[in-house]
Parts: C-alpha cells; sequence; structure tokens
C-alpha cells in the first residue's frame, strides 16, 4: 500500500505542476493587468515602475514563476491586495466552515440517495422505481439557488426556524447552533447530490444483481438482505464510492452559488469576491487549494478501493 501511495503521489507531481503554471499564468491572461489593482487607476508611471520593481513583475516570466512556485511550496501566496493580509491565513480562516458544509452535504445527500437507490434498483420497472427516478431527476433538475430560497422562505422567513443568513459555528463549540446555521445549505446541496448518488448507485446495482454469483447466493438460501448488504453492495460501491470522493472535493473546493444565496462565509465566497474585486494573489492561492483538495481525495478514494475490494492489488 505504501508503494502505491508513494507511486501515484509522484504522478501527481507533474499534474501539480502544469497545473501551478496556468493558475499562475492566468493573471497574464486576464484583462487588465495586477499592477492596476494594486496601485489604483489614477497612480503616476512612476508609481507603476515602482511597484512592478517592488513585486519583481520586472523580471523575466520564468524567473517570476520560479519564484512564486517557491514561495508557494511553503505555503506564501503573498498578501491580499484588498485585505493586506496573507491569503494562506485568509484560507484557513474559510476551510473549516467548507468542510463542515461539505461533509453536512455529502451525509444529507447520502441519507437522501443510497436508500432511494437500493429500493429502485431492488423493483425495477415498478411503480416504486418509477416514482423513486422521477425524484432523483426532479433533484437534479432544481437549480440550487432556487431551492435555496424557498427554504429560506419556508423555513427562516414563515416558520422562523432557522436563520436565513448562515454563519459559520464550529460543531465542536456548540453543535446545536452549528446544525442550525449549516443544515440549510446542507440541503439544498444534498438534494441536489442525492440524485446524482441515486442514479450512480441505482446503476451499479442492477448491474450487481445480474451477476451470476447472485444466483448462486440466492439458490443456496441466503437471506435477501445478506445477499444484497454483504455481496451486490459491496461491489457496486466502488464506482460509487468515486463519485462521492468527486462531490465531497467539490463541496470542499467552495460551492459559490449557495454559499451566496445562505452568505455563508465559506471558501466559495471567498473566492467570487476575490474575483469581483480583483484581488490576484488571493485568486491564486484559493485555486490552487482546491485543486490540491481535488488531488489528495481523489488519493484518499483509491485508497479506499482496497478496504471494499479485498481483491485489488496494489503491488
Amino acid at each position: 500500500m505504501m508503494g502505491f501511495v508513494l507511486r501515484r503521489l509522484a504522478q501527481l507531481l507533474p499534474v501539480l505542476l502544469i497545473a501551478s503554471t496556468g493558475i499562475w499564468a492566468m493573471i497574464y491572461a486576464v484583462p487588465g493587468s495586477p499592477i492596476g489593482a494594486i496601485v489604483g487607476e489614477n497612480a503616476t508611471p512612476e508609481q507603476i515602475q515602482a511597484a512592478m520593481v517592488r513585486l519583481g513583475l520586472d523580471q523575466p516570466m520564468a524567473v517570476q514563476y520560479w519564484s512564486w512556485l517557491r514561495n508557494a511550496l511553503v505555503g506564501d501566496f503573498g498578501l491580499s491586495i484588498q485585505n493586506r493580509e496573507p491569503v494562506l491565513d485568509l484560507i484557513v480562516q474559510r476551510i473549516p466552515a467548507t468542510i463542515q458544509l461539505g461533509v453536512s452535504a455529502t451525509v444529507v445527500g447520502l441519507l437522501l440517495g443510497v436508500p432511494v437507490a437500493v429500493v429502485s434498483a431492488l423493483k425495477p420497472g415498478s411503480w416504486v422505481d418509477r416514482w423513486l427516478s422521477g425524484w432523483s431527476a426532479l433533484a437534479l433538475g432544481v437549480p440550487t439557488f432556487w431551492l435555496g430560497i424557498l427554504l429560506i422562505l419556508l423555513f427562516a422567513v414563515y416558520l422562523r426556524w432557522l436563520p436565513s443568513a448562515s454563519s459559520y459555528v464550529s460543531i465542536w463549540e456548540s453543535p446545536w447552533q452549528a446544525l442550525r446555521n449549516v443544515l440549510l445549505p446542507a440541503v439544498t446541496l444534498g438534494v441536489y447530490v442525492s440524485g446524482i448518488f441515486a442514479r450512480f448507485l441505482r446503476a451499479s446495482l442492477l448491474g450487481e444483481l445480474r451477476a451470476d454469483y447472485v444466483r448462486t447466493a440466492r439458490s443456496k438460501g441466503l437471506l435477501e438482505r445478506d445477499v444484497v448488504g454483504r455481496h451486490v453492495m459491496r461491489n457496486a460501491l466502488l464506482p460509487f464510492v468515486t463519485i462521492v470522493g468527486l462531490m465531497m472535493a467539490t463541496f470542499i473546493g467552495g460551492t459559490v452559488v449557495t454559499e451566496a444565496v445562505f452568505t455563508y462565509p465559506g471558501l466559495g465566497r471567498l473566492l467570487i469576491q476575490a474575483i469581483h474585486t480583483r484581488d490576484y494573489p488571493l485568486i491564486q492561492g484559493c485555486i490552487l487549494f482546491i485543486l490540491v483538495v481535488f488531488v489528495l481525495i481523489n488519493l484518499a478514494v483509491d485508497m479506499l478501493y482496497a478496504y471494499i475490494d479485498p481483491r485489488i492489488d496494489y503491488g
């Protein structure tokens, strides 16, 4: 297993290097200049030249990139243009809120999607299957911002059970307040992703239920719950785990629309604010962090395969 992890990390290094090059180069691709955002629109040519020398932007591009990459490797992404604070500190402040929302939304999606997929796969073609398939299509088709607004109107405006603007409260500090603040955005995201989970798991279960080992297990007199729970489900989880990992990485990487609707202080909202204010160092830091999250979660999913299916050989 350790050899597999080391090989995967070695394979991911070129991916991270190429992606970091794109993240750094986007400053030169977007309209406008980062210097204009730093010194202001009314700066004199002398002030612009002084800022370029101070930031090293007068040097060749290869030198600039190597300087940025060397600093990024030790967590130094520079200072935010708007806040005048280290970019890494701003990202670290938002990470707990983003992780809490991402994990909560994934749990909601699993609680809604897995039962729908199992029941639908066990009764293919029945009216139950048609109703549950309709639920999956509806969950995928409803825009998250519209569902979020409806939930705010119902639970915050009319019933007054939950806050309309969600702030971050650590679950370790106050579980009840944390639940009240994260519930609406988590349900908004969870309902959408439950449709994805249900569709993928249902298709995987249907494929496994037609396999020869299922017929053999039933002919031996095993109970249906044992056939499905101990054999079918375990094999069907392999492709499903990949989807769960990708969705969790997406949530932890920031959900811009949902965080904007609920004014949730997550990484996605920080990124969109940085884009609006042309805060280039903060944009680079956020995107690079999201990239690393995707890479690490994909690696964790690959390692999880070995525990789901011991037949997988990582030698």
